[in-house]
């Protein structure tokens, strides 16, 4: 395959070339090799924006090249007004706010065609920046620029009011009575002004990134310019494998997010692509935009494709131009997926993993024909990763299909986390392995599977239960719109699984039926004990289950019934 060599040979010495696992470390290796012009650079005095713009199209092609496309007004930015764009507001934020290497640079926007000038702006500066969810309360935003220690904000006209408070200066993303970037940009386009060199190097932070915190409290997780460069490089790797210059994406991921922030704001402008950026998800709208601009990619999280198999909407007609979906930030049930490819089989569907903590990279389904063959993996270790599979009680590490905690390692590892040593150092150990709180297994041929977090499995009379196994089963039934499953506390048995179901529209299912419908399929151990109906799940912007929230409102339930 273009751009990858993989090894061929079963077994040789401690190395099992099938797996990639070392049985003289325990340690699983990645299969797949770059070739000499997908190599990391190994400069160390090289920016992530350096990086990025050096990849950028010639300058004739640059004219004519479209980058960003708005997918509600159709407006158009190539590769040379990208360019421009950040070459001015880069000489804006220095010489007319003062902002040098090392200030955070705080940006509260939905996804907006100016979103990556800003990125890329700020980065060339040598400055940090940290992004936040534009539905975020005004007190997390607040806590979010304290935390961080931002100098400048930058927010979207209808987030302005939430940064108020913080007393941060701040710009905003269009015209308006406020400076905006796009006055910014405009006085330093025609300008004399120069920037002096930056002298930054791959280990220098680059970005702050605030986890979702479903789990715990969000903490901000400082990345690299290295971090950042090498996933790039990877995501470059893959596209080439499976795209062209041609190919038109969606991105309806936020910019905010890792996986936006990786893919859209910065990675694939190395690949010379057109993205067509859709300010927030909504499902039909997508389908449209698919159809308008003739989209060929998407990067997505799993409930855009159960939203997919679920929509009379989507249809062969509107998703003719589709060839490829890519999935990751949450799994995605075997049940989801083989419905998918049922209703679409033209279009290849692959699941990755990753976490904010790796700058979104960790394994990946490169050929679509496995992805088939093995539904429900998360694809191999993408090249540079190192992985360990830890025994939860005993420390350690396990060979194929010995289920544990996985453990990553590579030049996408965070830094750690900002001034919280202790979290940083609990997280990753002093060999640098990042451990996830995901528990996983590899099966025979190197192909990883997640089977849920850690902190969230329930522990009914000393069995583990899954959730996410639970909740794959729950929404194949064609009832159920969208489910999610919670430790509920009980006094015989310590936890019972409570699921939160979404009935589809002109559905009457009761809770004794879906009880008896998931107690069919598995082990006694792992039946639903309770079910509670609800119009909506709550999920965070990357897909994951908000499962905090249920527990929160199950036991008001609890309460009110006492």
């Amino acid at each position: 395959m273009s751009g990858q060599e993989e090894f061929s040979d079963v077994k040789v010495g401690p190395v099992d070339r099938r797996s990639g696992y070392d049985y003289k470390t325990g340690i699983f290796h990645s299969l797949i090799q770059l070739t000499e012009s997908f190599n990391i650079p190994t400069r160390h005095d090289l920016g992530t924006a350096e990086f990025v713009l050096s990849q950028f199209p010639s300058p004739g092609y640059a004219e004519s090249k479209v980058a960003l496309i708005d997918s509600v007004t159709g407006n158009r930015v190539t590769y040379s007004q990208l360019m421009h764009s950040v070459r001015s507001l880069s000489i804006g934020l220095y010489h007319a706010l003062g902002i040098r290497k090392g200030d955070v640079v705080f940006v509260l926007s939905p996804n907006c065609l100016i979103y990556p000038t800003i990125c890329l702006a700020v980065l060339s500066l040598g400055a940090v920046l940290t992004t936040a969810n534009p539905l975020n309360t005004e007190s997390e935003i607040a806590k979010q620029v304290s935390d961080s220690e931002a100098k400048l904000g930058i927010a979207s006209p209808d987030e302005l009011s939430k940064l108020i408070s913080s007393g941060l200066p701040t710009l905003v993303t269009t015209k308006s009575a406020s400076l905006s970037v796009e006055d910014l940009i405009e006085c330093c386009d025609s300008t004399d002004l120069e920037l002096p060199l930056c002298e930054l190097t791959q280990s220098d932070s680059a970005a702050v990134l605030y986890s979702s915190g479903t789990t715990g409290v969000s903490k901000g997780v400082v990345l690299t310019h290295g971090n950042f460069i090498s996933v790039i490089t990877l995501l470059k790797w893959s596209v080439y494998a499976s795209s062209s210059e041609n190919d038109i994406f969606l991105c309806l991921i936020p910019m905010f997010h890792i996986y936006g922030l990786a893919f859209f704001a910065l990675g694939l402008f190395c690949s010379h692509i057109t993205t067509v950026i859709m300010q927030k998800f909504d499902l039909v709208a997508m389908i449209d935009a698919v159809k308008t601009y003739r989209v060929g990619n998407i990067a997505a999280v799993p409930p855009v494709i159960l939203g997919l198999v679920k929509n009379p909407h989507a249809t062969a007609s509107s998703l003719s131009s589709l060839r490829r979906m890519g999935t990751g930030a949450a799994p995605m049930s075997k049940e989801v997926a083989d419905g998918f490819r049922r209703q679409f089989p033209w279009i290849e569907l692959r699941q990755g993993y990753g976490l904010t903590e790796s700058t979104g990279a960790a394994s990946f389904m490169v050929a679509d024909e496995d992805a088939k063959a093995r539904q429900g993996s998360s694809g191999r270790l993408v090249p540079t990763f190192s992985a360990k599979v830890v025994d939860m009680e005993t420390g350690n590490v396990l060979a194929p299909y010995g289920k544990g905690e996985l453990w990553l390692r590579g030049p996408a590892i965070m830094k750690g986390y900002l001034n919280n040593e202790a979290a940083s150092h609990a997280t990753v150990d002093s060999d640098g392995w990042l451990k996830t709180g995901d528990l996983c297994y590899f099966d025979e041929d190197g192909f990883v599977y997640i089977v849920d977090r850690i902190k969230e499995l329930i522990k009914h009379n000393g069995y583990q239960v899954a959730p996410a196994e639970l909740e794959s089963l729950l929404v194949s039934h064609p009832e159920i719109l969208d489910a999610a499953v919670i430790p509920f506390k009980d006094e015989e048995s310590g936890e019972i699984p409570m699921a939160y179901v979404v009935r589809t529209g002109d559905s009457k299912i009761t809770e004794d039926q879906i009880i008896q419908f998931v107690a069919t399929q598995v082990a006694p151990y792992k039946k639903i004990r309770r079910v509670s109906f609800t119009t909506a799940i709550p999920r965070s912007t990357a897909g994951k289950i908000l499962r905090k929230e249920l527990v929160a409102h199950s036991q008001q339930l609890m309460s009110s019934k006492l």
